[in-house]
């Protein structure tokens, strides 16, 4: 080879690795990974209802029937949350027909069930239910429900049962709680043949107590007998006036 050609190609490479030696090295440019979100905070339903209010009765069916155990897991295990309807103890009192006490066990897992939404809806949220007709239930199959929001009051139908949301108990995504005042019975356990709500009770009139007459002289009269100006009976007067007997200056006269 050439000993011209080989000082030029060990001069070039000498260069270029010098070069390459003194050059700082280019940086290095990092992406920063996002930060995971943070997880929910672990909501405990049956303590929650056992200390937000007189939900003592709705809490024991729902121990009862293990559906705790399916809204918990519904609650922190989804990413859909929950809505939970829960009436006051009062309501079951309340509650005479239909009666709870001749349910069979699954019936009263579907009640239950029926009182939960399987995803979590703010009090906002229902103002666009009122416009998607009937809203699934955790009961699933026919047990739906109907939603209007009225000037922001919730009014949840079932058929047999019209109420509405009268207090918030919970609502941080993923779960909600709402206070209702009445207990939520579905056509698919009760039947369609609900009897018409009761008639309202008629108003009482309010009728003003007689006053007594009053007498010639502006006192009040009595009842059933009038007196005269002298004291004497008028009606007597006359009797003894068609007799032909008066009595003048303590004399009685006959005519």
């Amino acid at each position: 080879m050439n000993p011209t050609k080989i000082f030029i190609c060990f001069t070039t490479l000498l260069f270029t690795y010098t070069l390459a030696a003194t050059s700082p090295p280019s940086p290095i440019t990092l992406t920063p990974t996002p930060a995971p979100a943070p997880a929910p905070d672990y909501v405990n339903l049956t303590e929650l209802l056992s200390v937000a209010g007189p939900f003592s009765t709705f809490l024991k069916y729902l121990q009862q029937t293990k559906v705790i155990e399916t809204l918990q897991n519904q609650a922190n295990n989804t990413d859909e949350g929950i809505t939970l309807f829960v009436p006051k103890d009062k309501a079951f009192t309340n509650l005479k027909k239909p009666s709870l006490s001749n349910l069979t066990a699954d019936q009263l897992k579907q009640l239950c069930l029926f009182h939960a939404l399987p995803h979590y809806y703010s009090l906002s949220d229902f103002k666009n239910l009122s416009d998607s007709g009937p809203v699934n239930t955790l009961a699933g199959g026919s047990y739906t429900l109907n939603f209007t929001d009225v000037s922001g009051t919730v009014k949840i139908g079932s058929g047999w049962t019209n109420t509405e949301v009268s207090s918030s108990v919970h609502s941080t995504d993923p779960v909600a709680i709402y206070q209702v005042n009445r207990v939520l019975l579905p056509e698919a356990i009760f039947g369609t043949d609900i009897p018409p709500p009761a008639p309202a009770p008629a108003p009482v009139p309010d009728i003003a107590p007689v006053a007594d007459a009053p007498d010639a002289d502006g006192g009040k009269g009595r009842a059933g007998k009038a007196s005269s100006p002298s004291g004497a009976d008028p009606v007597g007067v006359g009797r003894w006036l068609m007799m032909g007997v008066v009595v003048y200056g303590g004399f009685m006269v006959v005519l």
